[in-house]
């Protein structure tokens, strides 16, 4: 069976009304209802969904309309919670217990596959193996109550860990019901080759983020996205052999691309962005399927 491909809802983060300080507001607005239209559109397999871009999550009534929304589509799906900091390298309990809130929203869209957020790039300077312990305390108790929703918990690479410590983590938990959702860039922001990572982690990769980067000119070599976000295929991530090694490993989940800082080269468009990726990422999952 060939690898399917998805898009995360944070693609089209500024259609949504997040704008970073360096970048200009969307030309138009989006609904979480647009986002799933124009998904269809472009015949992916899969959608991502951030939470934070969900409307009247503890309205299940609500939920559930999105859910058809899903179900008629045929869309596999995940829940996507934890944006921006999420647990903030364990120090922050009130988002923990917002964490375990959300199962009940990921079981409301349907999702299998909840990702988390452990730490991010504003605590890359702390302690990592404080950070790590105390995630590991946390998760070991979350992944009882996400087994009882039977959802897996799936933790990004959110330019905190490198590969080594994100194995770490997991292993310390020693649950199926915690995994990677592995991002293709990340690793590579911390210098960590994503190839290599993907070698350590692909069993444990419940999901994923697709991303392509290149060197933004414009950025400094300290801002986090001096190496920003491209179309699949257009940058220096080896995407193809990370999809192989996933498909090695048996990986059931989708190819879900995502962009969050667009290169100036782009000019701001992320649906052209989005669009060459899904026909690159078909591209992509055909390679690997006739190599299977």
């Amino acid at each position: 069976m060939a690898l399917k491909i998805g898009i995360d809802s944070y693609c089209y983060h500024r259609c949504f009304g997040e704008v970073y300080p360096q970048q200009r507001p969307a030309a138009r607005t989006m609904t979480l209802e647009d986002f799933l239209k124009r998904a269809h559109e472009l015949g992916v397999d899969g959608v991502s969904l951030e939470s934070c871009f969900i409307p009247n999550k503890d309205d299940a009534g609500y939920l559930k309309s999105v859910k058809d929304r899903l179900d008629g589509c045929g869309f596999d799906r995940v829940f996507a919670w934890g944006h921006p900091d999420g647990l903030e390298g364990g120090k922050n309990k009130k988002e923990y217990k917002a964490m375990i809130a959300s199962l009940e929203h990921a079981k409301g869209i349907g999702a299998k596959v909840m990702r988390i957020v452990g730490s991010s790039l504003m605590f890359r300077f702390e302690d990592h193996q404080a950070q790590i312990k105390r995630l590991v305390k946390m998760l070991a108790e979350a992944v009882k109550v996400a087994q009882d929703y039977d959802i897996k918990l799936a933790i990004e690479n959110h330019i905190d860990f490198n590969a080594a410590e994100i194995l770490q983590l997991l292993e310390a938990v020693g649950s199926p019901y915690l995994g990677l959702n592995f991002d293709t860039g990340n690793f590579a922001r911390l210098l960590d080759d994503p190839v290599k990572g993907m070698e350590k982690l692909a069993k444990y990769t419940l999901a994923t983020h697709i991303k392509d980067l290149k060197v933004n000119p414009q950025a400094s070599v300290t801002d986090w996205f001096f190496f920003s976000t491209a179309p699949v295929g257009d940058g220096f991530i080896d995407n193809l052999q990370l999809a192989r090694l996933l498909k090695q490993a048996g990986f059931q989940g989708f190819l879900a691309m995502e962009l969050d800082f667009l290169h100036p080269d782009y000019h701001a468009d992320e649906d052209a962005a989005v669009a060459k990726s899904v026909q690159v990422l078909r591209q992509i999952s055909a390679k690997v399927e006739a190599q299977a």
